[in-house]
């Protein structure tokens, strides 16, 4: 910790009670449609997989406060809403793997069994996690995702809305949440370009078609 050069700016925002802050921006997926459903791949499944590995590809994502410790996982794998019986929801804990393929054989069986069997419970002890949830009804233009604060929780969350055309593009709001204590505006910039990124690009990911 005495070495680390955000121990300055992780004392300050550590200290409120609310250290959280979000950014909500528009991204393209112009290319992505088109790519996954020519392909046969689930939007939500490829949208899901851009999202979290633009995350596992910056450190401060990884990283999770323990106590008066701060520690960087080597991966972190995302946790979805998934919409059950009731308009109710569960969890639905994903191995993140960087081939698409392996990812989406995942995602297909951690969703069937949150459907069949839905929970609100985490693996205790677990902060190797993303928290995510799609808002498919609604293209919102900001987002605030509810938080513990005692003690503050240092997981990033992220949701994504309705995609609407805007000037001959689809473009879909992509809400990022996270301890300021962990990242800065530059962070997200940083994370939001890796998203376009790949978002330009599917066939990068999800191969030939």
């Amino acid at each position: 910790m005495q070495t680390w050069p955000r121990r300055e700016h992780y004392a300050k925002f550590g200290a409120f009670r609310y250290p959280h802050f979000s950014m909500c921006a528009p991204v393209d997926l112009t290319a992505l449609r088109p790519a996954a459903k020519q392909r046969g791949v689930p939007l939500t499944t490829a949208i899901l997989y851009v999202v979290t590995r633009a995350a596992n590809e910056i450190p401060e994502f990884r990283q999770r406060i323990r106590g008066d410790a701060v520690v960087e996982h080597e991966a972190v794998h995302p946790s979805l809403t998934v919409l059950v019986d009731g308009d109710l929801f569960g969890f639905a804990q994903v191995d993140y793997s960087e081939d698409f393929r392996r990812f989406a054989d995942c995602v297909a069986e951690r969703f069937a069994r949150a459907r069949e069997q839905p929970t609100l419970a985490d693996e205790p002890g677990r902060d190797d996690l993303l928290f995510m949830t799609a808002i498919p009804w609604v293209s919102f233009t900001s987002f605030s995702h509810p938080m513990p604060t005692l003690p503050a929780d240092s997981i990033p969350r992220f949701a994504w809305g309705k995609a609407c055309e805007q000037g001959g593009l689809l473009k879909m709001p992509l809400s990022v949440q996270g301890h300021h204590g962990l990242l800065d505006g530059i962070h997200l910039g940083r994370y939001y370009q890796r998203v376009e990124g790949y978002l330009r690009d599917p066939a990068a990911f999800l191969g030939g078609g």
